[in-house]
């Protein structure tokens, strides 16, 4: 109850009345201030007493004990035709379509632990590289649930020393025969600072949590946290599939490379640039750790830079309208102009008068979990507004970088070597040299 009153708007804007089935556990019943208690808000329930537990003069933390219960508390509240269990902190938003689509995937007559471990390497080494987090969420087939609702309690006999509850839970689930399935769209977010370079760049899997929304930068400028995201959700009432998406393309023309990700943001580099290296995020955030030595990170990254050929400019996303054609427009507005200079390469254009890029894609069609659109460029010289239109990938088009179609338009793949050519070897030099390091 404590910090309810700061939590409540990020459960607010993915919760939805009278369709989602759930509960908030609390630690003791709403004082008065939150009285009536509001159908925005997910039904509470109080946890149980476990100090009425025999083990409980040996629990290390009672906090953690109360909260891993909150499972066996949920399955006992007989609601019906239930297939999966979810369960996430309450400083974490929840994309409900994404993770209905991705549960389907897997039968839920047998036992599940879906999850995923953390962004940092510390925090899985210090707990398990095979434990879902439970500040991202996770999620349980019924079977799993009814399996625990009988043994929870003698688990925790077992562990009363344990003092983080989604590691008891894990060990717990180890014991029953039960491994971790590994879903990269679960986020703990153990970061600190700016991760639009993470958002900016996500996974090729459907985003399903964002978790520690308090210990990071509002995720848009300008805005604070709770802004943010309903900012955010905005996109995802719309379409959820595409959602933090990444979809690459290539201006041959101007000699400039895209990237978008559906909802979030949009970055212009004045050069071409292999899909290779944009699909690594942007180290614009900091380690959970302050003092850590690398590998600091469960992924690559790849470092900003003052260079104009490699910095991008910077759109984040503005609005969103279903218009008439079955088409979604999602329009990214230039958050600040980059400060550089144009990339001096032969050929290459300035982005500089670009303050606005329209995003089409088509309302009647989901991204399938796995997959990526392909886009077109439409840009007049010197306008203001650029304009990308989502379609379906032709075959062999990914293996490609140049023009508005699957052509092999970069000497970067045929062999030959030009200007930008060798801005790109050299930064491709520059990444292996940072891994060696």
């Amino acid at each position: 109850m404590n910090t309810w009153k700061y939590k409540k708007s990020y459960i607010e804007a993915w919760w939805r009345p009278n369709v989602t089935r759930g509960y908030l556990f609390l630690d003791r019943p709403p004082t008065e201030e939150f009285q009536p208690w509001p159908s925005t808000s997910p039904p509470f329930r109080i946890n149980e007493d476990i100090a009425k537990l025999k083990v409980f003069p040996k629990i290390s933390r009672p906090v953690q004990i109360r909260i891993v219960r909150t499972i066996m508390e949920t399955f006992r509240q007989g609601d019906k035709d239930v297939r999966w269990y979810v369960m996430a902190d309450d400083d974490t938003v929840l994309m409900v379509d994404n993770l209905v689509e991705v549960l389907a995937k897997y039968d839920h007559t047998k036992s599940y632990y879906v999850g995923s471990n953390s962004e940092s390497v510390k925090s899985n080494f210090d707990f398990s590289f095979d434990m879902a987090f439970g500040g991202a969420g996770y999620a349980l087939s019924y079977p799993l649930a009814e399996a625990l609702s009988t043994k929870l309690d003698r688990c925790i006999e077992r562990y009363p020393y344990m003092f983080v509850s989604d590691f008891l839970l894990h060990s717990c689930l180890a014991d029953l025969g039960v491994a971790l399935t590994h879903d990269r769209g679960f986020h703990q977010i153990d970061l600190h600072n700016d991760i639009s370079g993470l958002l900016s760049a996500h996974p090729q899997t459907p985003f399903l949590s964002l978790h520690h929304i308090d210990t990071i930068d509002p995720i848009f400028p300008s805005m604070d946290r709770s802004k943010s995201i309903k900012h955010l959700m905005k996109a995802a009432k719309i379409d959820q599939s595409r959602l933090l998406q990444q979809t690459i393309c290539y201006h041959r023309q101007s000699n400039w490379s895209l990237s978008i990700s559906w909802g979030y943001s949009a970055y212009i580099y004045e050069n071409i640039i292999p899909r290779s290296i944009l699909w690594r995020p942007l180290e614009t955030f900091s380690p959970w750790k302050r003092n850590s030595r690398p590998p600091l990170y469960m992924f690559n990254t790849r470092w900003p830079s003052k260079n104009p050929c490699e910095a991008p400019r910077l759109l984040f996303f503005d609005s969103i309208e279903h218009i008439e054609g079955d088409q979604i427009v999602t329009t990214y507005v230039r958050a600040w102009p980059r400060g550089l200079p144009t990339c001096s390469f032969a050929g290459n254009h300035s982005a500089d008068p670009i303050t606005k890029i329209k995003v089409f894609s088509l309302a009647s069609t989901r991204l399938e979990a796995g997959e990526r659109d392909c886009c077109d460029i439409e840009y007049m010289d010197g306008a203001n507004v650029t304009e990308v239109k989502y379609r379906a990938c032709m075959k062999y088009e990914y293996w490609c970088m140049g023009g508005n179609g699957p052509t092999m338009g970069s000497s970067w793949w045929s062999g030959g070597l030009s200007k930008e050519d060798g801005l790109l070897k050299g930064l491709v030099e520059r990444e292996i040299n940072w891994v060696l390091r």
